[in-house]
């Protein structure tokens, strides 16, 4: 089992690098212009539809089934609450590392119940697994381009995402130590993220979607909520 909750949360986690790697290779093939903004945008409507499937097919759904409908109003309520002051916080104090610190407050939620849930349900571990490694992906390629942007050096830039690659692990190995004995609590922090999701799917990815007249690029919302269709089918 640890075996298990140590592979899928590494791979879950490594794609925060790859999509760094991702990001350096096409901030090198694609200089200013048209095209490269248009393919970020795409990117990011990719990761939001995967992001919306997560709390659509797993988060929401299996954190109802050990929570009473009004907690779970509640703990979804809050979760929107504290990520609304988490974020106007990091807007204050490190604006320049903002896409990164909000890729990291649903990243770490998330791998605590990941590690959670392997102890009593491996099929929906493996499958939550999998939309938090195509969430990270989107995120920590736009996470690359904000800090590029801001004067980080390449190098430096991708030895912080290799690392927090592994944090996943970490916080995996907490959630089945402390809370696998504890679905309800399991359950609370499935909702709690949620609603912090949802608020920064909305107030800071969903904004940005629009560009320049272009209605083509929302339906990369719609792909990344196929892909997360696809990924809950196997449970």
């Amino acid at each position: 089992m640890i075996s298990s909750i140590i592979i899928f949360s590494l791979l879950s986690g490594i794609t925060v690098f790859f999509g760094g790697l991702l990001a350096f290779f096409f901030e090198k093939k694609f200089k200013k212009g048209f095209l490269k903004e248009e393919i970020i945008h795409l990117f990011i409507a990719f990761g939001t539809g995967i992001m919306l499937s997560a709390i659509s097919f797993v988060l929401v759904p299996h954190g109802l089934e050990k929570t009473h409908i009004l907690i779970a109003i509640f703990l979804i309520l809050l979760g929107g609450i504290i990520f609304y002051y988490l974020d106007g916080y990091i807007q204050k104090k490190a604006k320049h590392t903002a896409q990164i610190m909000a890729m990291l407050l649903d990243f770490i939620p998330e791998s605590i119940a990941l590690g959670a849930l392997f102890a009593y349900d491996y099929k929906l571990g493996m499958v939550l697994a999998l939309f938090i490694a195509l969430q990270n992906l989107p995120e920590s390629f736009n996470s690359y381009l904000e800090l590029r942007s801001s004067g980080f050096k390449i190098k430096k830039l991708l030895i912080i995402l290799f690392l927090l690659s592994f944090i996943g692990v970490i916080f995996s190995l907490l959630g089945y130590y402390l809370l696998s004995e504890n679905p309800f609590i399991t359950s609370a922090l499935m909702l709690f993220a949620s609603g912090g999701i949802l608020y920064l799917i909305f107030q800071d990815i969903a904004p940005s979607l629009k560009y320049k007249n272009n209605r083509l690029i929302a339906i990369g919302v719609n792909i990344g909520f196929i892909v997360g269709i696809y990924g809950n089918s196997f449970t």
